[in-house]
């Protein structure tokens, strides 16, 4: 009988996965031409930021979490700027109006506090891309950027994904539109907008030569003229002149920090999650509890298996928001939330039954942040997720760039673990992680997604670690979360586990979406071959560098 014919890709000595193919591009030319993952990482991310203009950029946030294999040491590099110093913590309690339904952000009268000047936080990213660069970047700063200004200055294709997003109705959830933040500025509707004030359709291509040449000065004089300068003084100027509270002292001011990643155990693994103000600890509580149960008897996907999952994701999002905030104004109790005393008695509640209480709309996904991951030739792991937050419209005059919408998620009731005080850096559900065996990286994944990032990430590592998948088979596979009393699946679950999880008395909604919930993007390094997973629900793949 004829055998089935082999089909292997040539073996890759490295390797990045994102969800923009332009922006893919871009990191993998970086290792051809000798970069390291970090170099690499840094090209993608800037790209991202021109051809995702909605999720990411240079006014926005984010978190990177590196492997150096010179040295065997983890580092997560925290680029988050903080409410601005002007700010009050009731500055807004008088028109407060509560939660978006979809629990993703605040509302509040007049959309002030994710949309225009008011709603933007310090953006750190740059901040936290040069902090990395500086000590383990390997080409030069400026040649990172040629990518990004060629694609803002040439044009690049509206994707469908891009378009999805800017049409998609955040009117429902108590959000304004992002079509609608586009036209705020001149600047918004002249780039992204038709003369008739309608959408760019996909296909359209979209050139921003202001942005270019604002590239171009971050890649000739590096951060400190966005952050001390000239450009620091363009920023302020624009948003102060729209009544905007970010000041020079807010810019100056931003950090970096480098910290040690949340490391925990599964099975013989080592998972390295980002800690608060990250969201690793909601990542680790839910594979600490799931380890306590016989999941290979269950069956994957099954009725029992989501159960156990989704009422783990639930206690860890609990916790979450009565505990966890920004370390430097919050007494986070992460040792006691991961201790085995405290995980036994969740998997024992779990157990008997009980059903964890969230007093919270369902958290639908939320499609403004990104990710990247990539592994280079000498053993290098680099992964970012990056974000605009509710990206605010604001885009700087004359600059190319808009300024995160970070004000959005911080309550705007004072008292809160994530109530608004100056400075205080916002929490986020980020997390780019890195899994060791026995002190070698296996394994490096994230995702955006908002409120669904931690339940997206800890699926696929179980799918992996515990279930054997590929990588790509790990991220494919139908997943479900729970972030409200309700169990939210993917269509592809199929319908006899809905009736069995609905006649253990939970509301159960099915997703029309056939990928659902956040958007994994990894990279596997089992015996030395590198495997690549893009979510195929975005736009972009992963490439493997010969």
């Amino acid at each position: 009988m004829a055998q089935k014919p082999a089909y292997r890709l040539p073996p890759a000595r490295a390797m990045i996965t994102a969800p923009q193919p332009e922006a893919v591009s871009a990191g993998a030319d970086v290792l051809r031409a000798g970069g390291n993952a970090l170099d690499a990482v840094i090209a993608c991310a800037i790209t991202q930021g021109v051809v995702d203009p909605l999720m990411c950029g240079i006014g926005g946030f984010g978190i990177l979490h590196l492997y150096d294999p010179a040295t065997g040491d983890s580092t997560v590099y925290e680029g988050f700027g903080g409410c601005p110093l002007e700010s009050r913590p009731d500055m807004w309690r008088d028109i407060a109006q509560g939660d978006t339904t979809d629990g993703f952000g605040f509302r509040v009268e007049g959309h002030v506090n994710e949309a225009g000047a008011l709603s933007v936080t310090a953006p750190a990213i740059l901040k936290a891309l040069s902090s990395a660069h500086d000590r383990h970047g390997s080409m030069a700063w400026p040649d990172l950027f040629s990518a990004a200004i060629s694609y803002a200055r040439d044009g690049w294709l509206m994707r469908p994904h891009v378009y999805t997003v800017l049409t998609q109705d955040e009117r429902k959830y108590g959000r304004m539109n992002y079509g609608e933040k586009l036209s705020l500025t001149a600047d918004g509707r002249r780039i992204y907008l038709e003369p008739d004030g309608g959408y760019k359709k996909p296909g359209a291509v979209i050139h921003n030569p202001d942005l270019a040449a604002t590239l171009e000065s971050v890649a000739r004089e590096g951060i400190a003229s966005f952050y001390g300068g000239a450009l620091a003084d363009h920023i302020v100027d624009d948003l102060r002149n729209q009544g905007g509270m970010l000041t020079k002292e807010d810019l100056a001011s931003i950090s970096a920090p480098q910290v040690q990643p949340l490391s925990v155990s599964h099975g013989n693994w080592q998972v390295n999650l980002p800690g608060p103000p990250g969201g690793g600890l909601f990542v680790g509580q839910v594979l600490r509890i799931a380890a306590q149960f016989d999941l290979a008897g269950m069956g994957h996907n099954s009725p029992e298996y989501l159960r156990v999952l989704t009422e783990a994701m639930k206690i860890a999002l609990r916790d979450k928001e009565a505990f966890i905030g920004d370390p430097r104004f919050s007494d986070n109790p992460v040792d006691r939330l991961l201790s085995d005393a405290y995980i036994a008695s969740c998997a024992d509640q779990i157990r008997a039954g009980v059903k964890t209480h969230i007093a919270r709309h369902a958290a639908h996904e939320s499609k403004h942040t990104t990710h990247v991951s990539a592994v280079d030739a000498k053993g290098m792991v680099v992964s970012l997720t990056h974000t605009l937050g509710n990206p605010s419209g604001f885009i700087v005059k004359d600059a190319g760039f808009m300024l995160n919408g970070a004000m959005s998620t911080f309550d705007p009731i004072p008292g809160n673990p994530n109530s608004i005080e100056p400075g205080k850096r916002r929490y986020s559900s980020m997390a780019p992680t890195i899994v060791f065996d026995h002190n070698a990286p296996v394994m490096t994944l994230g995702a955006p997604g908002a409120s669904w990032i931690g339940p997206a990430v800890a699926q696929v590592l179980l799918n992996v670690l515990d279930w054997g998948m590929d990588i790509q088979t790990a991220i494919s596979a139908p997943r479900a979360v729970a972030t409200s009393d309700a169990i939210d699946i993917s269509n592809r679950i199929p319908p006899h586990v809905q009736r069995s999880l609905a006649s253990m008395q939970y509301e159960v909604r099915r997703s029309y979406l056939s990928y659902a919930f956040a958007a994994v993007h990894g990279i596997t390094m089992f015996d030395g071959e590198l495997r690549g997973g893009a979510d195929p629900q975005r736009d972009g793949y992963a490439e493997g560098v010969p």
